[in-house]
């Protein structure tokens, strides 16, 4: 598995935002062809073999995680307090690009009329509430309406393929901003209670990997005509260099099962440090091609990333160190004592 992962250097490389995606609708007739059911079929295989490993390893990762490598409750909690600030960072600089550039969540997501005044309000509302941590929950709620809303202005599938932001508003709506915010120093009954934490990291953890399933049909595995004209304007099939010859549109089916697999893998929850680092390579491989579109569009997933790594699994352990770490008093009441 890792071999095919490490072969993915575009997995993540978002065809929409350098084509007019409105050129090339999905392509159902694919689901004909024994490939395409071959792509999708390999992934879940290797999905279903990962679930039976993973729960005979007694959800164990192969990589070790922080408690194996001398990490501490006390740091582990510490780092927990600011993951709620970092994600509201990750999430509010491609808001805050959108909202500016008049696109809903992602570059191909065009906006027109007063729908591009009303998410460009929105979006930078949500950017600030989050990043102040101020009545972060009704932030939360607004970017769940605003992707809603999004299903009617911009379409179903740019949405489905930007549910990410459904699993951030989870996030935020269960876990609030944490103790580095607004709320927790002066409205402390505005944030969520205990139980809900619990939820936090798997909604969140959901989104992302649903966001990579949808991805990997809607731009790769049915949509082979966009992704091989994307190779012909940006020549990155290197194999046939290597001597494996590989045409363009095998090229971007084997992209397309890497992508399904890994997302099957973070919406499961399996094997998640590990398939976190086997991806990381692929992910960022592009950046120095395509540049700040690249990387603003991909900071939610970067900060959803570094989270899961040091998440490990939802073991009563590492449970107990995030609601400590979340519960922490505010800045203020650390700073007085």
């Amino acid at each position: 598995m890792g071999t095919l992962l490490a072969w993915g250097p575009t997995a993540d490389a978002h065809e929409k935002w350098f084509l007019d995606a409105e050129a090339y609708p999905l392509q159902a007739e694919a689901l004909a062809h024994p490939s395409t059911w071959l792509a999708i079929g390999g992934p879940i295989a290797l999905w279903a073999v990962a679930l039976l490993l993973w729960r005979r390893r007694g959800q164990r990762s192969v990589i070790p995680g922080p408690e194996r490598l001398g990490g501490t409750p006390e740091t582990r909690d510490a780092v927990y307090a600011f993951v709620p600030l970092l994600l509201a960072v990750h999430l509010g600089v491609p808001l805050l690009v959108n909202g500016l550039n008049h696109t809903l969540f992602a570059p191909n997501n065009r906006l027109e009329g007063i729908w591009a005044h009303l998410f460009t309000l929105g979006q930078i509302g949500v950017m600030l509430g989050l990043f102040y941590g101020s009545t972060t929950r009704l932030f939360a709620l607004l970017l769940a309406l605003m992707w809603g809303a999004g299903l009617f202005v911009v379409g179903v599938e740019p949405m489905l393929e930007a549910i990410h932001i459904l699993g951030f508003s989870a996030f935020f709506s269960c876990a609030g901003r944490g103790p580095l915010a607004v709320d927790r120093a002066l409205f402390p009954k505005w944030e969520p209670s205990p139980r809900l934490l619990l939820w936090a990291v798997p909604l969140l953890r959901v989104g992302v990997g649903l966001s990579l399933i949808v991805t990997a049909f809607t731009e790769k595995l049915l949509n082979i005509p966009m992704a091989v004209d994307f190779l012909a304007e940006y020549p990155l099939n290197f194999l046939p260099a290597l001597g494996i010859p590989l045409t363009d549109a095998q090229f971007v089916l084997m992209i397309g099962t890497v992508e399904l697999l890994v997302g099957l893998c973070v919406l499961s929850g399996a094997f998640l440090r590990d398939i976190i680092v086997i991806a990381w390579i692929p992910f960022n491989l592009t950046l120095g091609i395509f540049g700040p579109d690249e990387l603003v569009g991909h900071l939610p997933f970067y900060g959803a990333m570094a989270l899961f790594f040091v998440w490990g699994a939802s073991d009563p352990e590492n449970l107990a160190a995030w609601k400590r770490g979340i519960l922490k008093p505010s800045l203020g009441a650390l700073l007085q004592r």
